[in-house]
């Protein structure tokens, strides 16, 4: 008798090109059109949109050549060979910290959208809660799986989004895009900066390379996998300005909400779409957050070796669930995203940055 064709402990490359865009796409896609049509011109916004893009792409680059160099090695293990063992230990604590402050991030913002446009009449803490134990249930399980279920829901993600798209094509006024070329140098640097917190996550990399059994064209797909939210992002983008325009995308809280709760399907064969698109994004959500955790658990276990992982999300869930409920309105929560994206960024991009120069350095050396 076969064994299972799933039942193994590693993954494909492409497995790990599905997953750098579910971790990618999440609760900034909502907000991205409003962030850069504020800081930039007309449509101007789509170039910062790729610039930044092609920033993480190529941090994204480095930090899959770096952990391919130690196959089946964990962060903390090639980290020790690289920046010594103790210095390794603290940059592992810092990824565990950031994994809870995103997870609860993520939580929060999931809880805050639902109860908004789908369940006014629960309690915030329920929709968290129930969310949350969702989260960790998947989580709890076998790693591998969670890539499975990011090649399953990725595909359904990208084309409900596509449809949405689609049908906003006949409201679309071209004279929205102009005038074009007109950002200064300072909105295009704002833009960018605004544009690379919205790929946030491209950090698993350094974690989850491990899990490839052959990584030999990691680093190929790894830029295929940053394209897709680039061409993503560019799109929803572009359609947002046409539909609203530069100065109604930058007053919409979601942009992309707004568009999905106004698309209509020719011949009213589905008139609530927006239903299908929150179901869709609430599947991204899970996606990001599920996987933020299981890095969490990851490096608490790498640091930790006898602590079990079931017993790790019995510490962890209190914890993320009790930092989720910290803001008390919409503000304090993009206050706090802001605060994340000024210091987990700059933190993983140095870290990648290092261990990249180090590892070069040493291999010259070693020849």
């Amino acid at each position: 008798m076969r064994s299972f064709e799933y039942s193994g402990k590693y993954i494909s490359n492409l497995e790990l090109m599905f997953a750098i865009p579910s971790v990618t796409i999440g609760v900034s896609i909502l907000s991205l059109p409003r962030y850069i049509a504020k800081v930039n011109m007309g449509s101007d916004g789509w170039i910062s949109i790729v610039i930044s893009g092609l920033i993480v792409a190529l941090f994204s680059w480095m930090a899959a050549i770096v952990a391919a160099q130690f196959p089946r090695q964990g962060f903390l293990t090639y980290a020790s060979t690289l920046v010594t063992k103790p210095i390794a230990i603290f940059l592992t604590f810092c990824f565990m910290i950031i994994s809870i402050l995103v997870t609860a991030y993520e939580v929060r913002v999931l809880a805050d959208i639902s109860k908004q446009y789908l369940f006014d009449r629960t309690p915030i803490e329920v929709i968290a809660l129930s969310f949350l134990l969702v989260v960790v249930y998947a989580v709890s399980s076998s790693r591998v799986g969670l890539f499975r279920l990011n090649t399953l829901f990725l595909p359904i993600i990208l084309v409900i989004t596509g449809v949405v798209v689609i049908f906003y094509f006949k409201w679309i006024e071209l004279d929205n895009y102009l005038p074009v070329f007109t950002t200064n140098f300072k909105g295009y640097i704002k833009g960018i900066q605004t544009g690379i917190s919205a790929y946030m996550g491209f950090g698993i990399l350094l974690f989850y390379v491990s899990l490839i059994d052959q990584p030999k064209n990691t680093s190929k797909l790894t830029l295929v996998g940053i394209g897709i939210p680039i061409a993503l992002y560019v799109i929803i983008f572009l359609t947002a300005i046409g539909v609203f325009g530069q100065v109604a995308t930058s007053n919409l809280f979601y942009p992309l909400i707004e568009l999905a709760r106004r698309a209509v399907i020719p011949g009213q064969i589905f008139e609530r779409i927006e239903s299908v698109f929150f179901v869709i994004w609430t599947m991204a959500i899970f996606n990001t957050t599920a996987m933020v955790l299981d890095i969490a658990t990851l490096t608490i276990s790498s640091i930790f070796k006898k602590l079990k992982k079931i017993h790790t999300l019995f510490i962890l869930s209190p914890t993320v669930f009790f930092l989720s409920m910290i803001p008390h309105n919409m503000i304090q929560i993009e206050n706090v995203s802001k605060i994340m994206s000024f210091i987990i960024l700059p933190f993983t991009m140095t870290v990648i940055l290092l261990l990249f120069v180090i590892s070069k350095i040493r291999r010259v050396k070693k020849k």
